[in-house]
């Protein structure tokens, strides 16, 4: 699935203030005790290059591509069901970054396991109208190929503390299918008691991914997985089952089928229109939203260009310009941006330094995430950041445009 995170949106300045309150990351919560707090407070997001271990087909359009982790790298790709990575190539002469989440669930241990036979991460990507680099991978990427795989980020990860007894409801179209793989496999291994309900809609059966893996989970857990397939342009022996889901069908597969009032927990993946009528839905019904994780795979048109990071900018010398400082492993940087250039601040500082982090650029992965520590910031979009962390004074460096003389951000809190 090609990751495009959503979790609030914001038009409105960011300022320093709040921010002045941070005293460290961001905390997530754990699935399954505490064997994996490594993989949950954020890290530095950093590219590492592994190999191409397998490629498999899922559907005409999709493939899962699995990295094989070295023995030196395992603890950097630790993580937790539901997190994300981005890949990063060069395709006719430009990086092209992407961001795919990550579709097995971890390892148990901490990073024990290595090499081919050991640790591994999974992806599957699925080919985007018009995407360069999906297009790219489902001919071009094989076994044995090198890419560029960040370490793993993300927030759209399981909040609850323990998992007995637990009913966890997921919605998904399409790819969105892919870090619920992850997720389901996860709630339902980890404890005897808790369940996993599935609402998984899709145009025709030949375009359902994973189709072996979740008949697999279903013959696992014969009584705690349920899986309830939706297809746009088949008929299905249920009614109910069949058509686009709108909000009268979302309604009575809710009542029918998932039973909210039993649900601890939900996760919602596809396009904006079907999440956000999801997150409306359960509103309605009085579903808190503290209980709703929700991520999008898409913001744009089909086969709209993502946008890259880069931009050359030149400040000429009788131009006004803002001072961007930053913090980056440990070390200051600065540079200077002309006003009329409404440059980003992750466009002005890889100017500066080419390693600051990001995968994107679009306002949708969090990859960028920095503490804002003085000044102030519009930002022009915003599909990553949860409210508290607007709150505390975080902002997307690749959609923050200074507003202030000076601007200060914190990559490494």
């Amino acid at each position: 699935m090609t990751l495009w995170h959503l979790a609030a949106r914001t038009d409105a300045p960011a300022t320093g203030s709040e921010a002045e309150r941070i005293a460290g990351a961001l905390l997530n919560s754990v699935v399954g005790g505490s064997s994996e707090g490594s993989a949950t407070s954020r890290r530095r997001a950093r590219f590492h290059t592994l190999t191409v271990q397998d490629v498999r087909p899922l559907t005409a359009d999709a493939i899962e591509v699995t990295f094989a982790v070295p023995d030196d790298l395992a603890g950097e790709f630790d993580y937790l069901a539901g997190q994300h990575v981005a890949l990063r190539t060069e395709l006719d002469g430009h990086e092209v970054r992407r961001s795919y989440s990550l579709c097995r669930p971890p390892r148990r241990s901490s990073g024990a396991a290595s090499g081919p036979s050991g640790a591994t991460v999974s992806v599957a990507i699925k080919r985007d109208q018009g995407g360069r680099f999906s297009t790219w991978a489902q001919s071009g990427l094989h076994a044995g190929d090198r890419l560029d795989v960040m370490s793993p980020q993300g927030t759209f990860t399981s909040a609850l503390a323990a998992l007995d007894e637990a009913h966890v409801a997921g919605i998904a179209a399409g790819s969105g299918i892919t870090p619920l793989m992850a997720l389901a496999a996860t709630v339902l291994s980890r404890s005897e008691s808790s369940r996993f309900t599935l609402v998984y809609t899709n145009r025709r059966a030949t375009d359902v991914m994973f189709l072996d893996d979740l008949a697999d989970l279903k013959d696992r857990y014969p009584t705690r997985f349920a899986v309830h397939h939706v297809l746009t342009r088949e008929q299905r022996s249920a009614p109910l089952l069949s058509g686009r889901i709108d909000e009268q069908r979302l309604r009575g597969i809710l009542d029918a089928l998932v039973l909210p009032a039993t649900v601890d927990e939900w996760f919602l993946c596809g396009p904006f229109d079907l999440v956000q009528l999801c997150r409306d839905t359960l509103a309605d019904i009085g579903v808190e939203a503290a209980h709703v994780r929700y991520e999008l795979f898409t913001t744009g048109e089909p086969g709209q260009e993502r946008p890259e990071a880069g931009r050359p900018v030149e400040v000429r010398e009788d131009e006004p310009v803002r001072t961007i400082e930053f913090t980056l492993d440990g070390q200051s940087g600065s540079v200077e941006t002309p006003i009329s250039a409404n440059e980003s601040i992750l466009n002005a500082a890889l100017r500066v330094r080419p390693d600051v982090p990001f995968a994107c650029a679009g306002g949708v992965c969090g990859t960028c995430r920095a503490r804002l520590v003085d000044g102030s910031v519009t930002m022009t979009e915003n599909y990553a950041l949860e409210q508290d962390e607007l709150d505390r004074g975080y902002v997307l460096t690749c959609q923050s445009h200074p507003t202030s003389e000076r601007v200060v951000v914190d990559y490494d809190v």
